[in-house]
């Protein structure tokens, strides 16, 4: 029955030829035209819980993995696309019932996750763990690729100044950073543009990583970090000419869109600059359950309109809007990469089971940005009307 179930799921998928190895030693193969060597296997290493399964693919498919239940074996990247492109048969849709659904009858599980669901939240990785994977900048957002011959590296640094130049940072201005990371953003915009920089962070090891690379580079007194959270720095007080915020935005909340446009609006300067780096979607939903339950267990992926619907209620007036989806995929095929060089080191500090987390989560997101509606963006906004302004884009490129 169980596999019955899973041949019929597997003879609608339509793309890339794969074979399947069931538990009991049976291969058969599925998918567009003939392979007798197809870029992946899927491995079932046990009879699975076909109810719970068609019911909620998305997080079965993904607990399977990493509980090694399932394997896959070649290359997993064409899975997952293969996945995505295939995503019609397992959403559901109002008045409608996904392929799963149809195929067998089983209870609907809570997509939404409990308090203490998201109290099992395993792993808080440490510096370390970045290290061994990310690249010096220690840049854990997308990089930004003039050639694909750039390195991980370069392309991080480029991102960087891509940023600060859309800015038009000037000499003696103040930049906070929402969300500054290991603060190689607000050390190169003191140093190379002469302005006095504030980077927050929710992370006490961040923030000791970023007072040693300030340190290091001599500009205490030009640029500083604090653990705070925007929202007091805005009842604090504090006002400044331009506001970064790069890949923290899917932290902030569905709930909190809103109030977070408000704190902005109370720090920015009148026709101050705020740059939004950050991922978005076509249409509005939750997050992915699985995302949500291992990675990113308070955040929300908001779609591109949710965004830009709050500007004019808080009189930011938009400048630019960049698609960065293509750049995205290739930083996190990057980061797939580097992650697999040191798997062995991460699989004897941290076990098999975060080993396939990390991999799943690394690899799903590159296939996410080359085949589903996923994208990043960078959005250039002023605080009212700031007529100031280059009239073309030719900075940028200088």
């Amino acid at each position: 029955m169980q596999k019955e179930l899973l041949k019929a799921v597997f003879r609608s998928l339509e793309g890339s030829p794969f074979a399947v190895t069931y538990w009991d030693g049976q291969t058969e193969l599925f998918g567009n035209g003939e392979s007798t060597q197809p870029p992946f296997t899927i491995i079932f290493r046990e009879p699975l819980d076909v109810r719970e399964m068609f019911s909620t693919p998305e997080t079965s498919f993904g607990e399977a993995y990493i509980d090694q239940k399932i394997d896959v074996e070649g290359d997993f990247t064409a899975l997952l696309n293969l996945l995505i492109e295939n995503g019609n048969l397992f959403r559901r849709e109002s008045g409608r019932q996904n392929l799963f659904q149809r195929l067998a009858m089983g209870r609907q599980a809570d997509l939404e996750e409990t308090e203490a669901e998201i109290a099992k939240h395993e792993y808080d990785p440490e510096n370390d763990f970045f290290k061994l994977w990310l690249d010096d900048t220690l840049s854990f957002s997308c990089a930004y690729f003039k050639s694909e011959g750039d390195s991980l590296e370069q392309a991080q640094n480029q991102k960087i100044e891509y940023i600060l130049k859309k800015m038009q940072l000037k000499e003696g201005e103040t930049l906070l950073d929402i969300g500054s990371g290991w603060g190689r953003l607000i050390v190169s915009a003191a140093r190379d543009f002469g302005v006095k920089t504030l980077g927050i962070t929710l992370s006490k090891q961040q923030e000791a990583e970023t007072k040693k690379l300030i340190a290091e580079e001599g500009l205490e007194g030009k640029a500083d970090v604090r653990v705070a959270d925007y929202r007091d720095l805005a009842v604090e007080g504090h006002s400044f000419d331009k506001i970064v915020s790069v890949g923290m935005f899917k932290y902030v909340g569905r709930e909190n869109i809103e109030w977070y446009f408000k704190c902005l609006k109370k720090m920015l300067k009148p026709e101050g600059l705020s740059l939004m780096h950050t991922i978005n979607r076509p249409r509005e939903g939750p997050l992915n359950p699985w995302l949500k339950r291992h990675v990113i267990p308070w955040g929300y992926v908001p779609s591109l309109r949710e965004i830009i619907w709050q500007l004019p209620e808080h009189s930011f007036h938009l400048i630019d809007a960049e698609s960065l989806r293509n750049h995205y995929a290739m930083t996190t095929a990057c980061w797939a990469e580097n992650f697999e060089k040191v798997a062995g080191q991460v699989r004897a500090r941290y076990g098999e089971r975060f080993v396939r987390m990390w991999r799943l989560y690394l690899v799903g997101c590159s296939a996410s940005f080359i085949s589903s509606g996923l994208d990043v963006h960078q959005l250039l906004f002023s605080r009212g009307l700031c007529s100031d302004l280059p009239l073309t884009r030719d900075y940028l490129y200088r």
